[in-house]
């Protein structure tokens, strides 16, 4: 994938991880259109790119899930840029942490965190078939891989979101349509570490387990893998390269790798009582 000339959308633009992959597309000579809920936010971020290279990126405000919503999307796009060639489905929740949630909670989190790829995917692929080229990246996490000590919202939507990606590369990756998926560790944003210390047992045994599980990267950093991968058009994207290697052990003896998880939750839980 060459990026150069290319037209990309970016959901979750306002800030963190879309932010930089958006300057990062830019930057290789993509047009963009960012979108995320927080609207000054989002302006701020459109304000910068389009300081440092002026003409190249759009924005506007909207509910990444809504299917109304991706159409604006993809319209702005279309007659601004042209026809879009990536998309990226980088808008994600944390959802509320442990076993309780309610039936609504997991609801705004699954809509969040797969039905806005799935409702995005069915509106562009078809396109991308006909016209025999196309990419879709979804963000993940590496808990989609592993697991999210302290959230099951968290955990369960984000394995939703790799199966997804997983099953777009498989049914369209002989017609033209590529798909990968983003599944970083710990990365400095909002997600991650909030404005609000987290005041629930199973929300800091979230923090905790995600920033002592490897280093804490920058979006930069990120967007920079991503940028990398784009061009080996690689399935898994993985800024801690030693998320490879932790899904093999647990590949090769699950129970073994339950095991050793249950005593680093327990550690953990030691440490932040």
């Amino acid at each position: 994938m060459q990026l150069d000339g290319k037209v990309a959308i970016v959901t979750g633009g306002a800030g963190g991880i879309g932010a930089a992959i958006a300057q990062a597309l830019v930057t290789q000579g993509a047009r963009v259109v960012v979108t995320d809920l927080n609207q000054i936010s989002l302006e701020t971020v459109a304000t910068g790119i389009e300081t440092s290279v002026p003409g190249a990126v759009a924005s506007i405000a909207g509910d990444a899930t809504s299917t109304t919503h991706i159409d604006a999307v993809i319209e702005l796009a279309e007659s601004r840029f042209g026809p879009v060639d990536l998309y990226f489905a980088n808008a994600g929740i944390g959802g509320a942490p442990g076993l309780f949630a309610s039936d609504d909670e997991w609801s705004q989190v699954i809509d969040v965190n797969v039905m806005g790829h799935i409702r995005a995917a069915r509106r562009l692929v078809p396109e991308w078939v006909e016209r025999g080229s196309g990419y879709f990246v979804g963000t993940a996490s590496a808990a989609g891989l592993l697991t999210q000590l302290g959230s099951a919202t968290y955990s369960v939507t984000k394995h939703a979101a790799v199966g997804f990606a997983e099953w777009l590369n498989v049914t369209y990756g002989d017609r033209g349509v590529r798909a990968s998926c983003l599944c970083p560790m710990g990365v400095d944003t909002k997600l991650l570490r909030p404005d609000d210390v987290p005041d629930d047992e199973d929300a800091r045994l979230m923090q905790r387990a995600v920033e002592t599980a490897g280093r804490v990267l920058t979006p930069s950093e990120v967007a920079d893998t991503v940028i990398d991968a784009l061009g080996d058009e690689r399935f898994l994207i993985l800024p801690h390269p030693e998320v490879l290697e932790m899904y093999r052990h647990k590949s090769a003896d699950y129970d073994r790798w339950l095991r050793g998880m249950r005593r680093y939750q327990q550690g953990l839980k030691e440490t932040t009582s």
